[in-house]
């Protein structure tokens, strides 16, 4: 709650702190007094410097403490702690695919491989609305997944090589009973590349016809805007696609699966003084009993733990996990800084009226959501998790951004938590 001046604080083991001025809610306040230059401690670390002498009782924001954070090499795997004691018994209903993976929801993809192809894949996915689908209740929905991009990138470079993960990992999810990937036909991001890069195939289970009377085929279901004859050709020959395959997806039936099969991702966004000591230690014991069953958990947003390294290199099963954590965090300083910006920046104002004063804090609250048990490997953005156990995926603050490379890696099950409210 809001504090007023010359209110009183009971501190444990100190004496009772006087409030110099009005704190707003979910803010800090100084318990003992600290010269310039001296570290402020929250969770036990220094998420930064005093900017000028500060006395008990007063308010403790930017206006008088600032990031100082210097990445922590020491230790590293010095502290794995032992496996959890194994649990057994939760289950789930979840569709067990081809592959061994195990999805919570049964939908059909249209995947653009380029923004050019987006429009199609939109109207092919618009098709396909409540009152088609009444005929086909066990399909979750056909779906449209679209980007910006596709073209106007170094062949299988960084920007290319990401964007065939994503969309690679969005085919191959378990949630995704069947796909069809639309092209324009000159793009960068070709089908053919796409299909190669990723291992594109076949589908999991499902045949299809690529038009009434031809055989049946278990390659990839593909189609170019250009070869095809145009938008609405293509339209026209997607809605087919999809339609042979909505019976067979319909089909599908739930089984009871353990636990260990669910692939949890982690986020938190919009987040405040509270997010820290609410939602994300309480993900992190959730965490826990999932790792506990022999789930995976994934951790992210790689800028949004620094400050908080030290809680993960230090118990990560190897030096060599460990060292891939801090590689990933100096690539981030680096990329900022080639802008001119500093990683400080984050957090938002948003995040800065809630409480939050530098990333080292914002880290620190954050980084509860990985829980307590060991660190089992650091992976690329998008990649696909082969570890169980708990896993960092280098992926940037950015809510949607971050959440998309988590659900593309193979994460069936997403919990954001927020303290300020986020869509």
């Amino acid at each position: 709650r809001k504090l007023g001046k010359g209110e009183s604080i009971q501190v444990p083991q100190g004496p009772d702190v006087v409030l110099k001025k009005d704190v707003p809610a979910g803010h800090k306040v100084a318990v003992v007094s600290r010269a310039v230059g001296e570290p402020i401690i929250k969770y036990g670390w220094p998420i930064g410097v005093a900017t000028c002498d500060i006395q008990a009782g007063e308010h403790l924001h930017d206006h008088n403490l600032k990031c100082h954070h210097v990445l922590d090499y020491e230790g590293l795997a010095s502290e794995t702690p032992a496996p959890p004691s194994p649990l057994s018994g939760k289950t789930f209903q979840g569709y067990v695919r081809p592959s061994g993976r195990v999805g919570t929801r049964n939908y059909i993809a249209v995947i653009s491989t380029v923004n050019c192809s987006a429009g199609v894949s939109k109207a092919v996915a618009r098709h396909f609305d409540s009152q088609v689908l009444k005929q086909f209740p066990n399909v979750d929905g056909v779906i449209a997944f679209t980007h910006d991009s596709g073209c106007g990138m170094a062949l299988d470079g960084i920007k290319h090589r990401t964007l065939g993960r994503v969309l690679g990992g969005i085919a191959k999810h378990p949630n995704i009973a069947a796909y069809v990937l639309i092209g324009l036909g000159c793009e960068q991001n070709t089908l053919g590349h796409l299909q190669k890069s990723q291992k594109l195939v076949t589908l999991q289970g499902v045949r299809w016809k690529s038009s009434p009377g031809q055989n049946e085929s278990q390659d990839v279901p593909v189609l170019s805007i250009q070869d095809s004859g145009g938008t609405r050709a293509t339209i026209r020959k997607a809605v087919e696609l999809v339609k042979s395959l909505l019976p067979q997806v319909d089909a599908m039936q739930r089984t009871t699966v353990p636990a260990s099969e669910i692939v949890l991702a982690t986020k938190c966004g919009g987040s405040d003084g509270y997010s820290g000591i609410t939602a994300n230690p309480a993900l992190g014991i959730a965490s826990d009993l999932l790792v506990a069953h022999g789930g995976t958990s994934i951790l992210s947003e790689t800028t949004e733990l620094y400050g908080a390294e030290q809680l993960f290199t230090k118990r990560a099963a190897s030096v060599e996990v460990a060292k891939k954590l801090l590689d990933k965090l100096v690539w981030w300083k680096q990329y900022t800084a080639h802008y001119g910006e500093d990683i400080d920046n984050n957090p938002s104002l948003g995040n800065k009226a809630g409480g939050l004063t530098t990333i080292v804090e914002k880290s620190l609250g954050a980084a509860v959501k990985g829980g307590q048990t060991a660190l089992q490997d650091v992976i690329e953005y998008a990649e696909q998790t082969t570890k169980r156990g708990l896993v960092i995926m280098d992926a940037p603050g950015f809510d949607p951004v971050c959440v998309t490379g988590m659900v593309s890696g193979g994460a069936n099950v997403v919990v954001f938590t927020t303290g300020r409210g986020s869509c």
